[in-house]
């Protein structure tokens, strides 16, 4: 889990109290900049701005300014100009601390993206400045991949000059070139041209007739893609049906949200590149946002094939390859956008279309502030552009299905895969009474079976489970203790492969464990299942056929992703296993058989969404057969097969599945019918955490008391990982119909909230992670 931002560690008395902003009247009474920081403060601060600065700064740009009471040096943003307001004398006015450089020759955002985040900072209760921080890329602050360079041009005067002037022939066959120049131009080029050496180029540099200047270029480029340009495929009713309605909100010039539900194999992605191709013909860019773990090579080649210019942005990109793509997008050079939740804040200047792909994954929801979720900020984007915005899965968020049903946002849906190819029949099977999984297996006997089959009749299995390392709990046979991480609330998992036990939150490693830490005894045992003792088992029950193993500890190399697939496409590898990460976005025709080991890991998690969670997760994970005419099936091992969610997922019922789950919701009184925001508090004393956590959620229960508010307070608690990095944590919820409500009394106690020594808080609006 990312470190939890810092809310308190600043006092109001290290910062005086900003100064309010007023909105720009005449450019030429500009003399203020409003700037924020990447500190919890809500206001901007205001600056006078130098005389030599005036017509040079721009909301958007990075400035040095002296902050605090020790004038220190720090870099903010300017956000707007401003002028004071007419009754300031001037004792007031001269209090102003000057701004002292601006960082940026020019804006990193522009005014709609600066609009953009300063929502995103009023929705998702943080500062403005934190959403800046986070929205700008490192490389990009750093201009990394470019340095200065000097190049040269012909003077202001030079060509009056020039007719005064006696020059030799390699002096004049500079002079011409750069008089035909319509650029500075590097001095290599110059010299080559003129077939000289620098001498000449000094001389006239001498007579006044040249000047150098310097610039930032930039020295680091990518390839063209090399492969085959793919025609657009012919599509079916379905795909026709939903494209149609695409197209009609993209030439409304209007924003509309259109939420795209198609069953997996119905042909979604088609859709979506022959609506960009729309997009793209009226000189439109378009965006595309992607699970992280769905950002494939595969996925990404579908879009590189079929568009002459696509730039990919993911975590893994080094900081002058993210600056280098968004110098390309900025410039309008980039047709597609294809990347994570952070691509949604890419700088298209010709914006047309976002796209979210597997809407419902949790990985688009930020874990560090701005806790923002890059599905709402594409809504919000979408509707400052006038642009439409399209939400596709399977099995949509309850949140976006019920906006769907409201006619909040226009239902499109694809119930038949493409070609007509029936979904693959999906079998669960109770593992109560499995002789093989009692024995300490963990494949039982039905799917044993039914991968011996598949092997036979020459098809390929995908094997789920999502669990990684070798056992995920050690425990004690004397005194029947877990082995947990000494700086966590969470048992260790044992890597056999790397013969240690890991702590898959703060990666703690301790090596092999002999001994219970509580009572001594040598009897440590492995308990559970995670991918490489199932990988283990594999090898061992299928011996001849290849397997594959695919988790993030396998697949740790460069480009490892990309040859595992290409293997498995190729039938090099017979069985490929692993965690989410084969889960989604994957079609191989030869896949006949996906098994899931065990559809309970989520089923009984203590959280309202893991029906949600179990439901998507089966659904999407037997998705990936029956992609062929050679079909497939799909056999779901479970402890709890009569289970609703299980059922439901078995038969490809997702409107059945959220009408049952919708009305729990409405009964509890949980989103989407609620809206929640979760505080987290978390410090290296347990009873100094747990004391502000009480006096916080008791200030709020007061103040909405006076206020007459509807929020409920619900809480404090320990939160459900009660220890994580050597800090306990605690946890409160604000509930109500609607976040406005929230936001209100938030930001009506916010500066007299009660406070512990080294306890910190993050504000999670519409959380997901509730660990």
């Amino acid at each position: 889990m990312a470190r939890e931002k810092q809310q308190n560690l600043f006092q109001p008395e290290d910062f005086p109290d900003p100064l309010p902003a007023w909105e720009i009247a005449d450019q030429s009474d500009v003399i203020c900049a409003e700037v924020v920081f990447n500190l919890p403060v809500d206001k901007p601060y205001l600056y006078r701005i130098p005389d030599d600065v005036r017509g040079h700064l721009h909301a958007g740009q990075r400035v040095q300014v002296p902050l605090g009471r020790g004038n220190q040096t720090q870099v903010g943003y300017c956000v707007g100009l401003s002028r004071p307001p007419a009754n300031w004398g001037p004792e007031r006015w001269s209090k102003l601390k000057m701004l002292t450089a601006v960082v940026d020759e020019f804006p990193l955002l522009t005014p709609r993206m600066l609009e953009l985040t300063r929502w995103i900072a009023e929705h998702y209760l943080c500062s403005w400045g934190q959403v800046l921080e986070t929205v700008i890329p490192a490389g990009v602050k750093k201009q990394s991949g470019t340095r200065m360079v000097t190049l040269i041009q012909l003077s202001a005067t030079a060509r009056e000059q020039r007719a005064a002037l006696e020059l030799t022939d390699k002096q004049a066959a500079v002079f011409d070139f750069l008089s035909l120049a319509t650029a500075p131009v590097p001095m290599d080029e110059v010299t080559k041209a003129a077939k000289c050496g620098t001498v000449p180029v000094n001389a006239l540099r001498g007579k006044g007739l040249i000047e150098s200047v310097k610039v930032r270029a930039g020295n680091f480029s990518l390839p063209d893609y090399d492969g085959a340009v793919q025609p657009d495929l012919k599509m079916n009713v379905d795909q026709t049906k939903a494209l149609d309605i695409i197209h009609t909100a993209l030439r409304s010039g209007k924003h509309r949200t259109l939420l795209l539900h198609g069953v997996t194999g119905s042909g979604k992605t088609e859709v979506y590149i022959q609506a960009i191709r729309e997009v793209v013909s009226y000189g439109r860019q378009a965006i595309v946002l992607v699970p992280e773990i769905s950002l494939t090579p595969q996925t990404i080649r579908r879009f590189q094939c079929r568009f002459p210019s696509v730039a990919v942005l993911h975590s893994h990109l080094g900081d002058a390859e993210r600056h280098w793509h968004w110098q390309q997008i900025a410039q309008g050079r980039v047709q597609v956008v294809v990347g994570a939740r952070s691509a949604v804040f890419a700088p298209c200047p010709h914006l047309g279309l976002i796209i979210i792909d597997e809407e419902h994954e949790t990985t688009f929801k930020q874990d560090s502030t701005p806790r923002y979720h890059a599905r709402e900020v594409a809504r919000k984007r979408a509707e400052l552009e006038q642009i439409p915005l399209i939400l596709g899965s399977a099995t949509p968020t309850l949140e976006s299905w019920r906006r769907a049903l409201q006619n909040e946002d226009q239902l499109v849906s694809m119930p038949r895969r493409v070609e007509g190819l029936p979904m693959p029949p999906v079998m669960v099977v109770d593992v109560r009474n499995d002789p093989e999984l009692n024995g300490g297996a963990s494949i039982g006997r039905a799917l044993r079976n039914a991968m011996q089959v598949a092997l036979d009749a020459k098809g390929q299995i995908i094997l789920f489970l999502n669990v990684r390392g070798y056992s995920p709990v050690l425990w004690c046979r004397a005194c029947g203790a877990g082995v947990k991480c000494p700086h966590c609330d969470i048992t260790l998992t044992w890597h056999k492969d790397q013969a240690e036990a890991i702590c898959h939150s703060c990666d703690y490693r301790s090596k092999i464990v002999t001994h219970c830490p509580h009572c001594g005894h040598a009897g440590v045992k492995g308990l559970g299942t995670g991918t490489q003792r199932l990988e283990t088992e594999v090898k061992a029950r299928f011996r001849g056929y290849p397997c594959l193993r695919m988790d993030s500890d396998s697949m740790q190399r460069a480009g490892s992703h990309d040859i595992a697939l290409e293997r498995f496409r190729a039938g090099e590898i017979r069985i490929l296993l692993g965690t989410q990460m084969i889960a989604k976005g994957l079609d191989f025709p030869n896949v006949t058989l996906v098994g899931v080991i065990d559809a309970d890991t989520l089923l009984h998690q203590p959280e309202f969404r893991a029906s949600e969670r179990t439901f998507h997760l089966i659904a999407q994970v037997a998705g990936r057969t029956g992609r062929s005419i050679k079909g497939g099936r799909v056999l779901v091992q479970s402890s709890s097969p009569g289970e609703m969610p299980i059922q439901m997922a078995a038969q490809h019922n997702f409107p059945g599945f959220a009408k049952r789950e919708l009305a729990v919701r409405q009964e509890m009184n949980y989103p989407p019918y609620q809206q929640l925001t979760r505080v987290i508090l978390r410090g290296p004393v347990e009873q100094t955490v747990q004391q502000t956590a009480k006096a916080m959620a008791e200030h709020l229960k007061q103040v909405a008391l006076e206020m007459n508010s509807p929020v409920r307070i619900l809480g404090p608690a320990p939160a459900p990982v009660a220890r994580l990095k050597a800090h306990y944590r605690y946890h409160f919820q604000l509930s109500a119909p609607t976040l406005e409500m929230i936001q209100t009394l938030w930001r009506g106690v916010k500066d007299n909230l009660p406070h512990g020594k080294d306890v910190e808080y993050v504000v999670d609006v519409d959380p997901l992670n509730l660990r």
